[in-house]
């Protein structure tokens, strides 16, 4: 599923392309998204000039004088800037019309979200009650320590929570908790201000990081050139169980919490 570095580099891939440009319009060969994709979206975009693409937590935004187009990937999403005349395939399920290109969403699942909003986006149902930016400088140890002194869930579930802070997913969360040394299974409300800014530390650090590397590829994951990301590449911990700890030699151990695996090492990470 991508999570907010493959956004992030989704966003900053389409930027230059749609920045000041007009859209002629769109063509929805699939409006059967997880949410229906509006029937009015052709005539709604038809004549309007992107102001800005701006992202979210793990919304895009493209923004007009008149409302806001929210795109959200799902779990097998992806946007690719390609000639007008390129044949959709299978899976492409809406253009956005430019001069002699389109921006083609794909989506495989249909988890994904493309949606209308007039008014201030911030105001949107999905948006209004999100925590903050991991990479903004809303976000710090003592924001972290305020948001979870009274969670007793543990610690890798409470920074996945969009109202602690947004777009920590399951892969950055496991090598964020591993590269502050801190056991996923942690109660939260046990954290001290010092974890909890060492934390806040290493979660911006890793998740740019991976934007740098163009951000992970798992399944599906592609940028708008198509080409994958590679951040998977210099993973300590998620997806290694049983493999040696890069920075110690212990196996690294797997955990089911939320439905969702967790990798540590015991060593570098006590509980």
């Amino acid at each position: 599923m991508p999570e907010l570095p493959e956004v992030e580099t989704t966003r900053r891939g389409v930027a230059p392309y749609l920045d000041g440009a007009t859209l002629h319009g769109a063509i929805v060969r699939e409006a059967r998204l997880r949410w229906p994709v509006p029937p009015q979206l052709d005539s709604l975009l038809a004549g309007l000039t992107v102001r800005a693409v701006t992202r979210r937590a793990k919304y895009l935004l493209i923004h007009f004088d008149s409302g806001t187009l929210l795109i959200h990937l799902g779990m097998s999403g992806s946007l690719r800037y390609v000639p007008a005349d390129t044949p959709p395939q299978k899976h492409d399920h809406i253009d956005l019309k430019l001069d002699s290109h389109v921006l083609r969403y794909r989506d495989p699942r249909r988890f994904g979200a493309m949606l209308w909003h007039v008014g201030p986006p911030e105001h949107h149902p999905l948006l209004q009650k999100l925590g903050p930016e991991p990479l903004s400088e809303a976000f710090d140890g003592a924001v972290l320590h305020a948001a979870i002194r009274k969670r007793n869930s543990a610690i890798k579930l409470a920074i996945m929570d969009n109202h602690v802070v947004v777009g920590v997913g399951n892969i950055y969360a496991n090598e964020s908790l591993f590269h502050s040394g801190i056991h996923p299974a942690r109660e939260a409300s046990a954290l001290s201000l010092a974890d909890c800014q060492r934390l806040a530390t290493q979660i911006k650090r890793v998740l740019a990081l991976a934007i740098e590397a163009g951000g992970s590829t798992l399944r599906d994951f592609v940028n708008t050139e198509g080409k994958s990301g590679y951040f998977q590449q210099d993973y300590y911990v998620y997806d290694r169980q049983e493999q040696p700890c890069r920075a110690c030699g212990s196996p690294i151990h797997q955990i089911r919490q939320g439905q969702r695996s967790s990798y540590y090492c015991p060593l570098c990470q006590p509980c």
